[in-house]
């Protein structure tokens, strides 16, 4: 099917996976491999139909969406993903999930193993072989939506260029991504139903020194230490260390704002996090998250242009993989 014939409307966003899927799906986009449309995925190739730019200094007006029923369809996935854009943008999470689950569910079992303990590295004829059990955890992961009303009108927003409205939509996203980060960082550090907490620690005085985050390392023995998030004050404390001064910190930090450690853990600096704390994570086991599907749209409304009290939400959990895998260093 020719990709400016196909019949865009309300129904494809009640399809499984979305609109964007079920366009994917009536128009694939290896069909259009070496050609001029290559590069594109399916909702990029219907704002080509219909000749709607939402980027650029030549950003087209949002009352281009509503010049036809079909284009109209078109409004609902520009929104959600200009929000999902401001979501990636603020969102720190990427840096310390292990894995991400999608269901189609408000509640999620998550799985747990249990390991045996013998390490010898040797199996003599007739002897067990060590076994490692992988078991349903007997705790729910409910899920929580989280989100924001968007409260404006058609006539408000008609004349306004595309790439302006999507810097105020993207003001949404970082919202959500705030919202996830600090339910992440509470799941890390203090757990969750049969979770337990994470281990903690104190520093020996009242302010950070280098011997403390050398305790914390050495707290890791199953796992490494490779990812530390620090709250604003803990961050300014360890840039206040002399083993953090040295050149090649400095320019890294200047270059892409992430410390690296002499531990080799990545710093990351986070409001999430509770003052006086950083935690430490293996993030390769740490933590898992479960979403019930992508950022969702009041579709109805913003296609019949009843956009006052439009509701942008998005539903998600979290859970610990390994909770030894996570460990809390705190200012006595």
């Amino acid at each position: 099917m020719n990709y400016e014939s196909i019949r865009l409307d309300k129904s494809l966003y009640k399809a499984d996976g979305g609109f964007s899927a079920q366009l994917e799906r009536l128009d694939p986009s290896a069909n259009y491999t070496g050609t001029e449309l290559s590069g594109l995925d399916a909702f990029q190739r219907q704002l080509k139909r219909f000749d709607i730019r939402v980027s650029g200094k030549n950003s087209d007006n949002i009352a281009k969406f509503f010049q036809t029923s079909d284009s109209a369809a078109l409004f609902p996935e520009y929104v959600s993903r200009a929000v999902a854009q401001g979501t990636k943008a603020e969102s720190l999470l990427e840096e310390i999930v292990a894995s991400k689950t999608e269901i189609q569910s408000l509640d999620y079992r998550s799985i747990t193993t249990e390991l045996d303990d013998d390490l010898s590295d040797t199996i003599g004829e007739g002897e067990k072989i060590p076994e490692t059990k992988i078991l349903l955890n007997d705790y729910l992961i409910r899920l929580v939506k989280r989100g924001r009303i968007l409260s404006t009108s058609y006539e408000a927003i008609r004349f306004q260029r595309s790439d302006v409205v999507t810097v105020a939509l993207g003001q949404i996203g970082a919202h959500i991504a705030k919202a996830r980060m600090r339910d992440a960082v509470e799941v890390l550090i203090n757990g969750t139903g049969n979770i337990p907490a994470a281990a903690s620690i104190n520093t020996a005085g009242s302010s950070l020194a280098y011997a403390d985050l050398l305790r914390l390392w050495n707290e890791f023995t199953d796992f490494d230490m490779n990812v530390m998030l620090a709250s604003p004050d803990m961050m300014m404390q360890v840039l206040s260390l002399a083993e953090f001064k040295d050149p090649a910190s400095a320019l890294n930090f200047q270059n892409s704002g992430s410390l690296g450690t002499p531990m080799g853990a990545k710093l990351l600096k986070s409001a999430a996090v509770p003052a006086g704390t950083m935690v430490a994570m293996d993030k390769r086991f740490a933590l898992e998250m479960v979403t019930c599907g992508d950022i969702q749209v009041e579709y109805d409304k913003l296609i019949d242009t009843q956009l006052e009290r439009a509701a942008v939400t998005s539903i998600y959990g979290f859970s610990k993989i390994f909770p030894e895998a996570v460990k809390v260093l705190k200012l006595a």
